[in-house]
């Protein structure tokens, strides 16, 4: 890993010491510069839990990704900065269905530094732009919202107060995982028509008051919690779309193209 290139990349030029105030304007200038992603899913090209293709698609070919992608390369980039971080599993609350998903269904990092740990998310679409500090019960106060981390018996949940009601986001424990326990998700998520990621195209990322979101043939724009904009358009320009929004070339991701099989069934 080269770490100028990296910082280059997410445009981060501040502090390098392994503190609190360093990585939360580390998180802030990921989320803000690189996108989550399902693209290669849909041109073909599986996904390996590999960080060296991570860092090719995120850094060198300046691309975005979905959790175990971008959750999986930051935490390198992190100790490699000394901070002691380490990934772990989580659960993603379904609202529809009123449950969680299964293990391994989402990767994120727990960093502890300043004597403290802090969840970190950079792979969740929209979600908590500072690191949220791993004490249950504490309402605390982000750019994006408030949000609260609960203790449970062997788990801990963490969700986004709004007028008064609480978004929950996923559940997850505190124990280190390996990238390699991941496979099985990050297959199921890639390939099977049950997975949300198969179904469309969806290209994501926050900006200082909101987000801009391609999925599908739409792009939505919102400030805040109001959509701004909201415009359909032909299949044809999708890739015009990409580039005036996120400064990608669809020509170039698809044509690096491999085989998907959606065999998966569960």
């Amino acid at each position: 890993m080269n770490i100028k290139e990296y910082l280059n990349r997410i445009e981060y030029d501040g502090e390098v010491t392994p503190e609190i105030a360093a990585l939360r304007e580390l998180q802030q200038k990921h989320l803000l510069s690189v996108p989550f992603e399902n693209l290669d899913i849909h041109y073909g090209r599986p996904i390996q839990l590999d960080t060296a293709s991570f860092y090719d698609k995120i850094i060198t070919n300046k691309r975005g990704g979905f959790c175990y992608e971008l959750n999986g390369l930051f935490q390198i980039l992190l100790n490699k900065l000394g901070f002691e971080a380490k990934i772990i599993s989580a659960r993603v609350y379904d609202e529809g269905k009123g449950t969680f998903g299964e293990e391994y269904d989402h990767l994120v990092i727990i960093v502890d530094t300043d004597q403290s740990e802090y969840l970190v998310d950079v792979g969740f679409g929209e979600f908590a732009f500072n690191p949220l500090l791993l004490e249950p019960n504490k309402i605390q106060d982000d750019p994006r919202g408030k949000f609260i981390i609960e203790k449970g018996n062997d788990h801990y949940t963490v969700s986004k107060l709004k007028e008064g009601s609480k978004n929950v986001a996923y559940r997850f424990t505190d124990q280190a995982r390996a990238l390699s326990e991941f496979k099985g998700m990050c297959d199921y998520h890639q390939t099977s028509p049950h997975s949300h990621f198969t179904q469309k195209k969806l290209i994501s990322k926050p900006t200082n008051k909101g987000r801009i979101t391609l999925t599908g043939n739409t792009i939505k724009i919102t400030e805040g919690d109001a959509v701004q904009k909201c415009i359909e358009f032909p299949k044809e320009a999708y890739d015009q779309q990409l580039r005036t929004w996120f400064n990608m070339d669809e020509m170039k991701i698809s044509s690096q193209q491999g085989i998907v099989r959606l065999s998966m069934k569960n």
